[in-house]
């Protein structure tokens, strides 16, 4: 298990505010590479069919200009494996997609899609990308995902932010042992575990010290506290929440974790 947990940047909203008003500004090249250098290690970018904040030429420049892995995150369309095997990024993150959504709604359902999902995972593995797929922490689902071949799983992990934001401390409690349960169900069968959706300063701190997760990938709220504070500082504060959960690890980790503010 990694002692340091990997920070993944989500550059899709800084994508979405250039695309509000079109032209090239605010670039999320830029700010991919303002977050390595203030701490991240990787960068996510979530190429949509409707293209509605990273588009093609993004995926292109991140590739060309950063020396550090890309996540592509994707659905699993024929459309979106063709790019991925052209472009060869690092990683590809598998995630469910719904025109109509703001933002990815919920895990990807491996159960029902396996059979759909089964040939995308493997081409994207034979060309030696590191394939995760984003799911609840639900043991056939990730069981499922073992059985696809997936290197990795990606816990996502709104349900409990959700439900700490909204003060449901017993959902919250449910929702955290699930959460530590998977992450030691995946461990076991071998699966690196990633987590990500809604967390913040304080969830991410608490989540660290779940010793088999690796890495957190993190958009949304960075991209809303650098209005305030500026992406290198939010990059940075959130590097040093996680070190101090990953740090506080042996204690934190037997905690509920109902009571994050």
């Amino acid at each position: 298990m990694a002692s340091r947990v990997r920070l993944g940047i989500n550059i899709d909203h800084v994508a979405t505010l250039r695309n509000a008003r079109g032209g090239v500004h605010p670039d999320p090249v830029r700010a991919a590479k303002l977050a390595l250098t203030a701490g991240a290690d990787n960068i996510t970018a979530h190429l949509r069919e409707d293209r509605r904040h990273i588009r093609d030429e993004d995926i292109r420049r991140l590739i060309a200009e950063l020396d550090c892995p890309l996540n592509f995150e994707m659905a699993a369309t024929d459309e979106m494996r063709a790019i991925a095997l052209k472009t060869k990024p690092h990683a590809a993150c598998i995630v469910p997609e719904r025109r109509e959504e703001r933002t990815t709604e919920g895990g990807l359902d491996v159960v029902a899609h396996f059979e759909a999902l089964a040939p995308v995972v493997g081409d994207l593995v034979d060309a030696g990308i590191h394939v995760s797929l984003f799911i609840a922490a639900e043991g056939r689902q990730i069981e499922a995902a073992s059985r696809l071949g997936a290197p990795a799983i990606e816990i996502h992990t709104g349900a409990w932010c959700d439900a700490l934001a909204e003060g449901h401390s017993d959902e919250a409690e449910t929702e955290w042992r699930c959460i530590r349960e998977g992450a030691q169900f995946a461990h076991g069968l071998g699966l690196e575990v990633h987590a990500g959706h809604g967390l913040n300063y304080a969830t991410a701190e608490t989540i660290c010290a779940v010793p088999e997760i690796v890495e957190l990938n993190i958009g949304h709220y960075l991209v809303g506290e650098a209005v305030f504070e500026g992406l290198g500082e939010t990059v940075a504060r959130m590097r040093k929440a996680m070190d101090k959960g990953r740090q506080a690890l042996p204690a934190r980790v037997a905690e509920t974790a109902d009571t994050v503010q």
